[in-house]
């Protein structure tokens, strides 16, 4: 049997196969680590969602003592509903919806951080056990919060890294793979918020 006249064939299956490989391998690793992405948003939400779930009780208690911050309350609600309502798919975010996703984040923050301060006025509500309780909840919570963010700006690195670099970007670039945005701290929070009494 000549194996010469097979030779062509046997190179071109080689080349085949070995493409395939290659290709398959590098959209199984970016459909890995995007699943990575995935679950760190979830996360991301889940803390988000534990803080939306204090704020009504955090409203009810301070309601109880403090009947004349109606508008820091309602700033407080409002800002949730807001932040509630805007949510992302993390297999199609862009940095707009990231920052738009941030900002209404941020509102709730500062909404809050507004009721707080207020609350240092009224000496009862501050001994208040229960206030104290949601307190350190929504201490806990915004730590879980920074961590879940930190988590998902992890899980996004090695992701672009995957699909920006030569020659996986191309066929990423074929595969409709997309880079995938970072939290990035809101304008202005380099700045120290005032605080007055």
């Amino acid at each position: 049997m000549d194996f010469k006249k097979f030779l062509p064939w046997i190179i071109l299956a080689v080349i085949i196969i070995g493409g395939y490989s290659w290709a398959s391998g590098i959209y199984n690793n970016a459909v890995t680590l995007e699943q990575n992405v995935k679950e760190s948003w979830g996360n991301v939400n889940t803390a988000y969602q534990r803080r939306n779930d204090l704020i009504p009780n955090i409203v009810s208690t301070v309601k109880g003592y403090a009947e004349h911050e109606k508008s820091t309350l309602t700033a407080v609600i409002e800002a949730r509903a807001k932040a509630t309502a805007v949510t992302i798919d993390p297999t199609k975010v862009t940095p707009e919806q990231l920052a738009a996703f941030n900002s209404a984040q941020s509102g709730v923050s500062s909404s809050l951080s507004k009721l707080l301060v207020s609350v240092e006025q009224y000496p009862n509500l501050k001994a208040d056990a229960s206030f104290m309780k949601l307190q350190d909840e929504l201490a806990s919570t915004e730590n879980q919060i920074l961590t879940a963010r930190t988590r998902f700006n992890e899980s996004v690195k090695p992701y672009n890294n995957n699909i920006n670099t030569f020659p996986r970007n191309i066929l990423a670039g074929m595969y409709g793979l997309k880079e995938k945005p970072y939290f990035e701290a809101v304008a202005g929070s380099e700045k120290a918020p005032e605080v007055k009494f």
